[in-house]
Formats: C-alpha cells, sequence, structure tokens
C-alpha cells in the first residue's frame, strides 16, 4: 500500500530520542510514531487535572523524590491472585 507521507519538523533532540526508541523496539521511526498516536487516541481524553497531576509526580521523580523499588513492585505484583494462581511464566 502506497500511503501518502508528510514531512514534519522536530529539533535534534527529539529526532534522537525517537530513531533510539525506534531502534530499540526493531521499528521504522515512522511505525513508533503510528503506534505511538494508535495508543495516544486510544486511551481517551485525559483531563487538565489528570495532566497536571502526572507532571506534578515527574517534576517531585525529577527532583529526587523516592519512588518504589523495581523489585518490591514486582513482589507486589506476584502476590495477586490466589495461592494456586500460577503465571505465565511459571507454567
Amino acid at each position: 500500500m502506497n500511503t501518502p507521507k508528510r514531512l514534519i519538523e522536530v529539533d535534534e533532540q527529539t529526532a534522537i530520542a525517537l530513531e533510539e526508541r525506534a531502534a530499540e523496539r526493531g521499528l521504522s521511526v515512522l511505525d513508533l510514531v503510528a503506534e505511538m498516536m494508535a495508543l495516544a487516541t486510544s486511551m481517551g481524553a485525559l483531563s487538565s487535572d489528570d495532566i497536571a497531576e502526572l507532571d506534578r509526580r515527574w517534576v517531585a521523580i525529577e527532583a529526587g523524590e523516592p519512588t518504589t523499588p523495581h523489585n518490591s513492585v514486582v513482589q507486589w505484583l506476584r502476590s495477586w491472585g490466589p495461592p494456586t494462581f500460577k503465571s505465565s511464566l511459571d507454567r
């Protein structure tokens, strides 16, 4: 399929970030951006209060506010489900 394309300009730092992220995922930049847009539009609209709260939390993290360590999150997630539950990793 020959889909029309448009050239969109971004700053150097954004271009590098997109290229690196696409390479990590084995995608072209075009496919990565399309995937990002599909995800953004499928999640529904966030309210301005939700966005402000996410921004506030990110600023706190960048300022060094403590976060929950990865291993603690993994332990917590593994505790979900009944005792007989087996994750797909344990099957």
